[in-house]
């Protein structure tokens, strides 16, 4: 086996990256992910909002939000949150319930790594593993549409 091949290997199909650069210092965007009054503003794609969130973030803390669609239709995103490093990273288990309660998504890790650049703030995200690439798909054009809606919030606080 080659000395720098990974033991563990995620198929790029199945893993999702995303890199913003956002103007406010990376303590606002820390709490604009962990605090609800903050979430509750930019959460989820455009048009959708978020009537519940919940949050016991520390690391074993559990977590959950009700989203809804501009169409009406809920999901349940839960969670438990794996590590929480003010203001540097956050490491939480997704899942996504229907609002009957069945699984839509699989459970995926999310990880968002927040580095200072001079007053702004680059933000990447890695989630990982999808069941399915369009799955993946899916949440990349949900957290493309997120991540505008936070970038205009951060420019409001």
């Amino acid at each position: 086996m080659d000395a720098n091949a990974s033991l563990t290997t995620e198929p790029a199909e199945r893993v999702l990256t995303l890199t913003r650069i956002f103007d406010a210092p990376r303590s606002l965007v820390f709490d604009g992910w962990t605090e609800p009054q903050h979430l509750i503003r930019w959460w989820g794609p455009r048009g959708f909002t978020m009537p519940t969130c919940e949050m016991d973030v520390r690391a074993g803390g559990k977590y959950r939000f009700r989203m809804r669609s501009p169409e009406g239709p809920e999901v349940w995103w839960h969670g438990i949150c794996r590590e929480i490093v003010k203001p540097e990273r956050i490491v939480w288990t997704c899942s996504i319930d229907d609002a009957d309660g069945n699984s839509i998504s699989g459970e995926t890790v999310l990880t968002v790594t927040l580095e200072d650049q001079a007053g702004k703030t680059k933000l990447t995200l890695h989630q990982a593993m999808f069941a399915s690439d369009a799955l993946k798909e899916s949440h990349n054009n949900g957290w493309n549409s997120a991540m505008e809606r936070l970038a205009e919030y951060l420019a409001t606080v």
